[in-house]
């Protein structure tokens, strides 16, 4: 399985061996609602694919590394580590930061860092430089993750690590196959994607913030129950016009239930249901309570 460089809350990528085998083997078009981390859409073979996502930094930052030659994009990405002095343990050591392995560079690494998320956040044009600066900004970011606060200003804090070696091998397998993919980008809300030129011949694959969990997207409303009906409404509709769908969901989540999801699937007999089984081994609530274990469920009408 290819992995993306891009670490996005709620990726597949570690449920792709059990998601996959539900997807048709022949693909026209190949829509992926909410790509987040892209990890789904660089394992799916078709003729066209189509990336969806609200977050423009994100969708911009695929629209570089597709339209930049591997060689631009890595040469930018060095000179904002070193205008900005970051560490960069591969060529110097862990020892040269006066950082150990098991405790991470962000001591070192935490003025620089928050210098370079103040002039990202301070930014107003959005050109390469803005999206390699977004990318920079996620290998050293805490858990190489993604995080904006409600003025639209990235606020994660420092990480541990740095751009090393498994992390541009990664960028540049992505890269390879992002160059081979014919592939668009959009940046829309989910309501808002035209799906009238759909066939029976596409797949629609939706994995949507989770209604009933409490990550960072679903703070202050990221997902509303409003929502969770309007992309119910929409599978209903790519159903009466025979093109095919999965959906990635949870029905139950620490001791809550997806009324809306449950009541949705229980008028829909026709809709197949596979129940996906990943142990969220970090999680100490699941730890001490196992009747309240996350139900995953990839649903399908194919």
């Amino acid at each position: 399985m290819n992995r993306s460089p891009i670490n996005c809350t709620g990726g597949k990528y570690k449920l792709l061996p059990q998601i996959l085998p539900f997807f048709p083997e022949r693909i026209e078009t190949f829509v992926d609602l909410f790509c987040g981390g892209y990890d789904v859409g660089i394992n799916v073979s078709a003729k066209k694919h189509v990336y969806n996502d609200c977050s423009e930094p994100l969708i911009g930052l695929y629209k570089t590394v597709k339209r930049l030659s591997n060689e631009e994009f890595l040469k930018k990405v060095c000179e904002i580590i070193e205008k900005y002095q970051l560490s960069q343990s591969a060529q110097k050591g862990y020892g040269f930061y006066e950082c150990e392995s098991s405790a991470g560079l962000s001591e070192y690494n935490k003025p620089h860092y928050l210098k370079l998320r103040d002039d990202f956040n301070a930014r107003t044009v959005k050109d390469d430089s803005y999206y390699v600066t977004f990318y920079v900004l996620i290998v050293y970011a805490f858990n190489n993750q993604i995080r904006f606060n409600s003025s639209g200003k990235y606020n994660l804090p420092v990480g541990k690590r740095d751009f090393n070696k498994h992390m541009e091998e990664k960028l540049l397998q992505y890269a390879k196959i992002i160059k081979k993919q014919d592939s668009i980008f959009e940046c829309r809300d989910f309501r808002n994607f035209d799906c009238k030129e759909l066939s029976e011949n596409d797949f629609v694959y939706a994995d949507p913030p989770y209604l009933i969990t409490c990550a960072a997207y679903n703070e202050k409303n990221g997902w509303t129950e409003k929502d969770e009906r309007d992309l119910l409404d929409l599978l209903d509709y790519l159903d009466s016009r025979n093109t095919k769908f999965a959906l990635s969901n949870v029905t139950e989540s620490k001791g809550k239930k997806n009324h809306i999801l449950q009541k949705w699937l229980k008028s829909r007999k026709k809709y197949k249901i596979a129940n996906l089984n990943y142990s969220y081994k970090n999680s100490n609530y699941q730890r001490k309570n196992k009747e309240s274990q996350t139900k995953e469920v990839l649903i399908t009408n194919c």
